[in-house]
């Protein structure tokens, strides 16, 4: 019987807000089942993505951002360019790549506003660890 195993990727860009959905994919998941990698910031997620997809090590691979306008037309174009490398990185390696990578319409560094975001970083993980869970028995399933 093959252990299942997940790589979790989180990008440092906001930390203390992001690194909240690896609290809450470990809430449902054994952290020893969990592969953790850090980068810089969202862009960097795809390609990281795809490398360890293909690796054949990890049944799936999670990964979290947070995308926030900085005062510049920038983030919209970054958020769509993780989400769709995510995407191709599932659809180039076959392995299930998931996204915690939000991009909310209204960010401010305010005590309030990182509080409530770290608190949805914790449920995210937690949906992220649920249809992690799914798509892995669904595709063993599947290949039985």
């Amino acid at each position: 019987m093959t252990h299942t195993r997940y790589a979790f990727i989180q990008a440092r860009w906001h930390f203390d807000i992001v690194s909240q959905a690896l609290v809450g994919f470990q809430q449902k998941i054994s952290p020893d089942q969990i592969d953790v990698f850090d980068v810089p910031g969202a862009f960097e997620m795809p390609l990281l993505a795809r490398t360890l997809a293909n690796t054949g090590k990890y049944d799936a691979v999670i990964a979290a951002a947070l995308v926030v306008d900085g005062g510049i037309y920038r983030h919209e174009f970054v958020a769509q360019a993780v989400v769709d490398g995510l995407m191709r990185a599932g659809f180039d390696s076959g392995v299930p790549v998931l996204s915690v990578s939000l991009t909310p319409h209204a960010f401010q560094e305010t005590d309030h506003h990182i509080a409530i975001f770290k608190d949805h970083f914790v449920k995210k993980g937690q949906e992220a660890a649920d249809a992690a869970l799914s798509i892995t028995k669904l595709r063993a399933e599947i290949s039985a």
